[in-house]
């Protein structure tokens, strides 16, 4: 009896051990992949794993080049060369090498530099709301038709030469010697959340799946020439240190200071747990209630302005002007529009409210990402 007791009990604890192993498996493959902004293995929402097995699917090539060298080995004549996250791309060695390489080229929001290098004799020509009908000839964009796209730069040729825009400037294409040279304003509908807006998946298979060898080139970090025996702190000036310590003298007198006045401290529970999520919530329903788009707008400008005013190094008098100045100028966006958004009037609908916000959040991103 206690023989067969014991072999249940091991038969049992087998079965639980394996359940354990398999669930555990599992969730290791099927968890999110966490990566960069059109990272090729990111299955984060801003990644763009869902796109690459989409091309894979399709009989395409794909490379993923992690650095130039490896763009360099993969490239041919007949590869599509696909550039994105370009706000890491500083060094004019490694754009010098991009240009010098074989075949055609898709740019996805490139930076001024980059777009320099890479697409001479084209300027940004201002802001548009990405979407709608493409309004051009190019197939890639007439086959996906309409799309909804969000917020973008608009492109153009600085010396009036053939070129091909489509979307208003959003996404423009032109022949540089034996190159195919194709621009686009905005990656975002390119990643995997992107991809289920209106036409966003078929323009972002068309506009990548054009050669059957495709390179995709999305650098997570600064590429370019470093020195190993340089670190953080040697690049850290000396008087920074003296005033780390003056600056942590004065908190500790300050603390012994405010701690002298306090008496001892009272534990005390609170009535009732309120958590942030369900107070913007109140708030949220109760501007929608009233219809106080006007204070809601204000709420979203003032939170964004607050945001902003540290990356653009501009103190809290700053005046609305030089705010755009130094937006307009970080971003190469024109002001009118940055001026529309920031400090522009009130939204007179919620659709105009939610566009608002749209905006608001895509001009922060490119401030953090410029």
């Amino acid at each position: 009896m206690t023989g067969r007791r014991w072999r249940t009990a091991r038969t049992i604890g087998l079965v639980i051990l394996l359940i354990v192993a398999v669930s555990t498996l599992g969730a290791y493959l099927t968890a999110p992949r966490q990566g960069g902004l059109l990272q090729a293995d990111s299955t984060a929402p801003d990644g763009a794993h869902a796109l690459l097995t989409l091309l894979r699917d399709q009989g395409i090539d794909v490379v993923v080049a992690d650095d130039i060298d490896d763009v360099a080995a993969a490239a041919r004549p007949d590869t599509l060369i696909t550039v994105a996250q370009t706000f890491f791309l500083l060094d004019g060695t490694v754009l010098d090498r991009l240009a010098a390489l074989p075949g055609d080229r898709l740019l996805i929001a490139p930076s001024g530099v980059t777009r320099e290098r890479l697409a001479p004799g084209v300027d940004l020509d201002g802001t548009v709301q990405f979407g709608g009908r493409p309004d051009c000839d190019l197939r890639e964009a007439v086959t996906a038709g309409d799309v909804q796209l969000g917020f973008s730069d608009t492109f153009a040729r600085a010396d009036d030469g053939a070129a091909t825009r489509c979307y208003g400037g959003a996404l423009l294409r032109y022949q540089d010697g034996v190159h195919t040279v194709t621009l686009v304003g905005s990656g975002a509908f390119m990643t995997n959340a992107g991809l289920l807006g209106q036409g966003s998946a078929a323009l972002a298979m068309n506009l990548s799946g054009t050669h059957q060898r495709v390179i995709w080139y999305a650098p997570q970090r600064i590429e370019g020439e470093t020195t190993g025996a340089t670190s953080l702190v040697d690049l850290i000036p000396p008087q920074v240190g003296w005033a780390v310590l003056q600056i942590g003298v004065a908190v500790l007198l300050v603390a012994w200071w405010r701690a002298r006045r306090l008496g001892p401290l009272v534990a005390e529970r609170l009535p009732v747990v309120v958590r942030a999520s369900e107070t913007v919530e109140g708030r949220a329903r109760l501007y929608r209630s009233r219809r106080a788009r006007d204070r809601a707008a204000t709420a979203l400008r003032t939170a964004a302005l607050s945001r902003l005013r540290p990356r653009l190094g501009l103190g809290l008098r700053s005046s609305p002007a030089a705010i755009i100045d130094a937006v307009a100028g970080r971003l190469g966006t024109d002001a009118h529009v940055l001026w529309h958004t920031l400090f522009g009037p009130s939204p007179s609908t919620d659709e105009q409210l939610l566009a608002l916000a749209r905006q608001l959040d895509d001009i922060e991103r490119q401030v953090a990402q410029s």
